[in-house]
């Protein structure tokens, strides 16, 4: 499905982007994964997807700054090619806190930090794609953008932001052949979900239609779908991954 493309999958050390990363590797995607401060996982990915005959490169890069992702970007292209998909799947992590008692300070470093990882990876890649007049965007949000539980405010807002920003992306993109959608997983069992106890966890796998957690394997279908030629006449998107929790 991916043969002769280079993907840029950010935030690929582990859980989703590591899974996703392997996956498009046994598609024959030249897979570049991106990490902060988790070279050894990253290492790991790479071993793993060059064991079983493919391609890939680690690279590091803090998506937050500007330098840094410019250089990555390079690092990739001059190592694997032109970047055909990217993978915007790098995040802040969550926090916790009621309405009443947060701080804005912390809403927005969450908000803005959320979008500005995408932007600026966007923004790197992009004006490539509209050279070659084509391309894949993927950008991993979350169910909870649109069904927010009490307490993840700040994350709720950064990730309906996240999804504003793709939609307008894929009408600017558009008529260049850049195709951008949205992935939203709902409760995945991960590294980020460790903080859910087991007794939540099946409680929401009792009340999904499919009758259980989702996993980094079925977050990566959905992505990998998206960024092939499948679903070339796509984009501006949204498939949520969550069982079908949100259609009751």
């Amino acid at each position: 499905m991916l043969r002769k493309r280079t993907a840029l999958i950010t935030g690929a050390s582990r859980g989703i982007g590591a899974v996703t990363a392997r996956l498009f590797a046994t598609h024959g995607a030249r897979v570049a994964v991106n990490h902060r401060d988790s070279a050894e996982a990253a290492r790991g990915v790479v071993e793993t997807i060059c064991d079983q005959g493919g391609e890939a490169i680690a690279v590091q890069a803090d998506v937050l700054e500007s330098e840094q992702v410019t250089r990555m970007v390079s690092e990739v292209e001059a190592a694997l090619g032109a970047i055909d998909i990217l993978v915007l799947n790098a995040g802040v992590p969550m926090y916790a806190a009621p309405f009443v008692s947060d701080r804005w300070d912390d809403f927005a470093a969450k908000l803005t930090r959320e979008v500005q990882a995408a932007f600026l990876c966007a923004q790197a890649v992009v004006p490539g794609m509209i050279q070659r007049q084509r391309g894949s965007v993927v950008v991993v949000s979350s169910t909870i953008a649109r069904q927010p539980p009490p307490g993840l405010g700040a994350h709720a807002a950064s990730k309906a932001a996240l999804e504003s920003f793709a939609r307008s992306l894929a009408v600017e993109l558009g008529p260049h052949g850049v195709r951008v959608n949205v992935v939203a997983p709902g409760l995945t069992r991960t590294d980020a979900s460790k903080h859910v106890s087991e007794s939540q966890h099946q409680a929401v796998a009792q009340l999904t239609p499919l009758r259980r957690n989702g996993t980094p394997e079925d977050v990566a279908g959905a992505i990998l779908m998206l960024a092939s030629d499948n679903t070339r006449f796509v984009t501006g998107g949204y498939i949520q991954v969550d069982g079908g929790l949100q259609q009751r």
